[in-house]
């Protein structure tokens, strides 16, 4: 006989279509990308055949490609893990094993422990995902520069502050969920939204001078340089700052953080070493475009917007039965509700591993916006500084990191949160060098 349609088997259904269609458009994306980087391999387009030798730009093909491969072992093992942790039981036994352990009548302790065991297993389950990223597939393109010293250091440093910051935040969520009533999530949203907005002013200033040496700017013409494009621009920062991202990575960046009082100007050592001053300013006056369209308030904003819809929903699913047993969880509901134990944290848990299934399909969206406003940077940072010298860093930047000038137009259509070089460059009206 046919088992019934169940809500919870309708629940089981829907996370495997939606999983099978995630990971078949990820294979179709990843296959396109890889075969459009290796149709262009043998010649650099001619728009930067001048700019670009032949050797960087397959070096940039090579190391795409190898990074889309390995990406699909990486989806494998995350479709893998995620059928472990729900349809397959494996929360189910985790949150049997603990309550077995300490019992059900602790409110607080055991979701808190049941939310940091799975926080150290699926750690455990990424570590030779993160050694292989690091240690083979980065250092055979030179990137790479840690020592498995520093390596180990930086996991240990990341997962003493994880405990340090994370379990007291779980503490307060789980607490507030049991004790604000069926308006628990707007509570947690309210403390969620705090904690997100005290961490833009207290990780530049206390967390990331653990992980890296950040030293003032030196180069005094440099600073008059920049310093002047701030105060043209109406941009306020504490400080101008140059981290020594060469300890770990060959790659470059510059970027703004902090909130009010603690923003500041963070420039990687490689990047100074790659740029002229003037391609300097330009890429500075790129990211300050950002701020003068008020694209980062818009995306904190979208972030707080987000998070209550996400933290609505939840707050209704938390109560439904079905939604627990659809995803491979024996429910275990409050006694108004016809149980005893709380779920809040098997609730988190579960929503936390599901809602990627089904927001990647919302990526192109995410992505064309993400790409509207780096358009809109670019012609900002055209008007305060030079197109030109923009193009030319951009030109740098995208050979020094091997990333390539041929991607797949559809995979950047789903993926790319910066338009190609190319569309970048065009849009600028700049020459390649």
């Amino acid at each position: 006989m046919n088992e019934p349609l169940t809500p919870a088997l309708v629940v089981s259904l829907i996370l495997g279509a939606a999983l099978l269609a995630n990971l078949l458009v990820k294979l179709w994306l990843a296959s396109r990308q890889i075969r459009a980087v290796a149709r262009h391999r043998a010649q650099v387009p001619a728009e930067f055949a001048q700019a670009i030798p032949l050797a960087s730009h397959q070096r940039a093909a090579d190391y795409t490609v190898a990074k889309l491969r390995f990406g699909l072992i990486e989806l494998a093992l995350g479709a893998a893990v995620l059928l472990g942790w729900t349809l397959l039981g494996g929360l189910d036994g985790l949150n049997g094993a603990l309550l077995d352990l300490m019992g059900a009548q602790r409110p607080l302790l055991q979701p808190l422990a049941l939310l940091v065991a799975f926080a150290a297993i699926n750690g455990l389950i990424d570590l030779p995902v993160a050694l292989f990223n690091t240690f083979v597939l980065e250092q055979r393109f030179g990137f790479n520069k840690m020592t498995l010293g520093l390596w180990l250091g930086d996991l240990l440093k990341s997962t003493l502050l994880g405990i340090a910051i994370g379990v007291p935040l779980a503490a307060l969520v789980l607490w507030l969920m049991n004790a604000t009533g069926a308006w628990w999530w707007l509570w947690t949203w309210g403390a969620w939204m705090g904690f997100s907005l005290l961490m833009l002013v207290v990780y530049p200033m206390f967390i990331a001078p653990l992980f890296n040496k950040f030293q003032p700017l030196q180069d005094e013409s440099l600073k008059a340089r920049v310093t002047g494009l701030m105060a043209r621009c109406g941009f306020a920062a504490k400080g101008l700052f140059v981290m020594d991202g060469s300890r770990r990575s060959a790659h470059a960046n510059a970027y703004f953080t902090g909130f009010g009082a603690a923003k500041r100007v963070v420039f990687f050592d490689t990047l100074l070493e790659q740029l002229t001053p003037p391609e300097v300013e330009a890429v500075l006056a790129h990211e300050l475009g950002h701020f003068k369209h008020r694209h980062i308030a818009q995306r904190i904003a979208g972030m707080f917007a987000l998070s209550l819809g996400g933290l609505a929903l939840l707050g209704w699913l938390a109560r439904q039965s079905w939604f627990y047993a659809g995803l491979g969880v024996t429910p275990n509901l409050p006694a108004e509700l016809g149980g005893t134990v709380p779920n809040h944290a098997l609730a988190l848990l579960l929503f936390m591993l599901v809602v990627p299934v089904f927001s990647f399909f919302l990526s192109p969206l995410m992505a064309q916006l993400s790409r509207k406003h780096e358009f809109e940077a670019d012609a900002y940072a055209a008007a305060q500084a030079s197109a030109q010298d923009l193009s030319n860093a951009l030109v740098k930047l995208y050979k020094d990191n091997a990333s390539t000038l041929t991607p797949d137009p559809v995979y950047v259509r789903f993926y790319y949160s910066h338009p190609p070089a190319s569309e970048r460059i065009a849009r600028m009206g700049a020459q390649v060098l």
